[in-house]
């Protein structure tokens, strides 16, 4: 026995342990099921170098619906002391930052940026995507029975109208659909913050 009782085993390598291994779909549901961290991801794909500081003013700022001017001491510290022991672990655990706690800063990995269709459908009392598209498909299906039972005031109309308006309508969805997805990144602030208006 060449090892000595009191002598602990060497530390791992934390960059070993996350590697560039991506995290999982529960782990993304799971870090996704907070309202903080779903912020802090947020503002991280906003500014992708800063600090715990300066995020737990942000988070603080829509949190209480106002200016980061206007932000507590009180409610940044919440803020800073949740960020510091739980959640910014949390999201460096599963490899979607990296947190270095002597210097306060923080980094998004490649990883947080695939979660932008994530944090969109993420949120309170919104209608997802797969929800919207599953009501203009049943639109769609109502319009083209109608037009084919020459129901009025559909009859009235060319069928050749009426299919232009349903292909028009599924391409400005997508479309929009498109441009919300590949521009989360640069939105000023969370959409369920924009909600709250």
């Amino acid at each position: 026995m060449s090892e000595s009782r009191g002598t602990a085993p060497p530390k791992r390598d934390d960059s070993e342990v996350q590697g560039s291994t991506e995290p999982t779909e529960q782990e993304v549901f799971d870090i996704l099921s907070n309202r903080r961290r779903r912020y802090a991801l947020y503002a991280l794909l906003r500014d992708e170098t800063t600090t715990i500081g300066s995020l737990a003013d942000q988070i603080a700022a829509w949190e209480n619906d106002c200016a980061v001017a206007d932000v507590t001491p009180a409610e940044r510290k919440r803020v800073y002391t949740a960020l510091q022991q739980s959640h910014l672990p949390k999201l460096e655990r599963t490899g979607l930052i990296s947190f270095d706690p002597d210097s306060g800063r923080v980094n998004p990995t490649d990883a947080a940026a695939e979660l932008d269709f994530y944090l969109e459908v993420v949120g309170e009392e919104q209608l997802s995507w797969d929800q919207y598209y599953l009501g203009l498909a049943a639109v769609s299906a109502a319009v083209v029975a109608a037009v084919w039972l020459d129901l009025p005031p559909f009859g009235a109309v060319s069928p050749l109208v009426w299919l232009t308006a349903v292909v028009g309508l599924f391409g400005a969805s997508a479309a929009v659909h498109n441009y919300r997805s590949t521009g989360l990144s640069d939105a000023a602030e969370p959409p369920e913050v924009r909600r709250q208006d």
